[in-house]
């Protein structure tokens, strides 16, 4: 289930949801995004995210296919939230289930590297002093793909 929202998710809810795709469910791996409250050693007041909604969806469906074609899993859900967010507050979840722990965490890496460099989404964050700013990309996000090409 992939999908990209304004409000709040209930990750028990949608671990549960997840969960009964699958009587063959032996592992499940979960991982929870949150908005930083610090970020480059300044306070972070609040972010906003933007995206272009046809562009996303599809975007996030394809990380799931690929994911699902390269690992022998049985689901995989993908929540992103969009719009005006405070820190701390919950950005991403992704959740796996699958047969073995090993091959689910590993999707659930895959899953947020994509996310993090191939996603349309675009962050603006606002510091202390309300002063806005918009977040790079890291390099470092961008090299954790390369453990997926061999």
């Amino acid at each position: 289930m992939i999908k990209v929202q304004e409000a709040l998710f209930d990750a028990a809810e949608e671990s549960k949801a997840l969960r009964a795709t699958s009587s063959l469910t032996g592992a499940l791996v979960e991982f929870t995004g949150l908005v930083r409250d610090v970020s480059e050693g300044r306070h972070v007041s609040a972010m906003f995210l933007e995206h272009y909604p046809g562009m996303t969806q599809k975007m996030l469906e394809k990380i799931a296919v690929d994911a699902i074609k390269r690992w022998n899993v049985f689901g995989i859900t993908i929540i992103h939230r969009v719009g005006r967010l405070g820190p701390t507050e919950p950005i991403v979840y992704v959740a796996v289930v699958g047969e073995h722990r090993k091959e689910t965490f590993e999707v659930c890496e895959f899953v947020m590297d994509y996310l993090k460099t191939d996603a349309p989404f675009w962050k603006k964050e606002w510091n202390e002093k309300d002063e806005e700013a918009w977040v790079a990309a890291k390099s470092s996000d961008s090299d954790a793909l390369g453990r997926w090409d061999s």
